[in-house]
């Protein structure tokens, strides 16, 4: 479990230094957080750190495991810039993507911060958070593979992660174009099946995709296209809480609006991806 105590060296501190949020891994609460967005927090729990919930199979560029075995990556130094401004203590909780809503739902979680989109089907049954990026989906294939999606798909064979928007957009817009569509229970399955050749396309996150193809092994790969805005995709992705946690989204939201007016999400964006996928 990766603790993010609080009044150890900030996250600002941490990039002067060079060590990344990962840094043993710690979350800065320190009193440069948002007045509002610390008040807040006083009224939600505040004598027990947050646990905050990600897939437990790393996800590169958001959230992966560092060579020294700590969680790394944008969400995460992110997820560490929201505590700081709300002036609590947090934990990286790992948890299996598919249990990830029950965990949150039960308590052994108090947030979720995975690349989870906003959708009417999830918002049945968590809250979220202000959206804080949002990026489409992306098709990868073979260089030598002329693919033109959705029409160029018939007769292929096509990986996606289940239980994700992409999962619910093939369902939804592709059933119809002929591809054969198989359902994964980790995204690095289906980014391996693709690779070795069980595989002739996959839809995943376009950031991830962008991670995927500069790979060493994925050099004869390449993103062909982008599916277009569908409700599956919702409106970005957001922060998961508990449908009676008021206090903690007025909190965070408060948290998220700094991040995005201090450029704290601009910047990681810039470092993990190269752009800005950040929602202001």
């Amino acid at each position: 479990m990766t603790v993010f105590p609080s009044l150890r060296p900030s996250v600002d501190l941490a990039r002067r230094l060079g060590l990344g949020v990962a840094l043993a891994t710690t979350l800065g609460a320190a009193a440069i957080g948002s007045a509002h967005a610390t008040d807040q927090a006083d009224t939600a729990s505040a004598g027990e750190p947050l646990k905050i919930g990600i897939s437990a199979e790393p996800y590169p560029p958001f959230t992966y495991t560092s060579s020294d075995g700590d969680w790394t990556g944008f969400e995460i130094e992110l997820a560490a810039a929201i505590c700081e401004q709300m002036a609590r203590e947090c934990e990286i909780t790992p948890t299996g993507w598919s249990g990830i809503i029950p965990s949150l739902k039960s308590g052994r979680i108090d947030m979720i911060m995975n690349s989870m989109s906003i959708t009417e089907k999830r918002l049945q049954v968590i809250d979220f958070s202000d959206p804080y990026y949002y990026t489409p989906g992306a098709y990868v294939a073979a260089r030598s593979l002329e693919l033109d999606p959705p029409e160029g798909l018939d007769g292929l064979v096509l990986g996606v992660q289940s239980a994700t928007t992409n999962a619910t957009y093939a369902r939804r817009a592709l059933r119809d174009t002929g591809v054969d569509i198989r359902l994964y229970d980790q995204a690095e399955q289906v980014n391996r099946d693709l690779l070795s050749g069980r595989l002739d396309v996959i839809l995943a996150d376009e950031i991830a995709m962008v991670e995927l193809t500069e790979r060493n092994e994925a050099g004869d790969f390449e993103i062909k296209a982008t599916a277009p805005h569908h409700a599956a995709y919702g409106e970005g992705v957001g922060i998961g809480l508990r449908q009676q946690d008021d206090a903690l989204t007025e909190a965070v939201n408060a948290a998220i609006e700094q991040v995005n007016q201090d450029g704290t999400c601009t910047e990681l964006s810039e470092k993990y991806f190269g752009t800005d996928v950040c929602v202001s």
